[in-house]
């Protein structure tokens, strides 16, 4: 287990920059932190690391975003309004999961039953007392 202190969303966004161009084919990263936490911006971060430049959003009404311009396909997938795991049957997810791409999953405890047995938890968390733009970010291999 990793944890990285940042200071700002630039800070955040380097660590992203980071696992993108560290990230080999079918890793899988969970991301788990509340909202306006920082998850976007440690995604756009990751894809930015994959030599990805157009755009990243969540994909709140999509599941899933799917870029394939970066050294390697980049599958972002926002599961918070998901109602139920079948959902992710629906969209075919086990091709993302076990393809030859990077998956990022936003709220990811939300489908834990059908995460792969190993993949790379993300957790972002506040601490308002360190100040507005401190991050706490811990990495754990699962």
């Amino acid at each position: 287990m990793k944890v990285i202190e940042t200071y700002s969303a630039e800070e955040t966004y380097e660590l992203g920059m980071q696992l993108g161009r560290q990230a080999e084919a079918g890793a899988v990263y969970t991301l788990i932190g509340d909202l306006g936490v920082g998850k976007t911006v440690l995604t756009q971060g990751v894809a930015a690391g994959l030599g990805i430049e157009e755009p990243i959003s969540s994909p709140t009404f999509t599941i899933v975003q799917i870029y394939e311009e970066g050294r390697l396909p980049f599958y972002h997938f926002d599961v918070y309004r998901i109602g139920d795991v079948e959902e992710m049957d629906e969209i075919g997810y086990e091709d993302y999961f076990y393809g030859d791409g990077i998956c990022l999953i936003e709220w990811a405890n939300l489908i834990e039953e059908i995460l792969p047995s190993e993949y790379t938890k993300i957790t972002i968390e506040k601490d308002l007392y360190k100040g507005f733009d401190y991050r706490r970010i811990t990495i754990e291999e699962r």
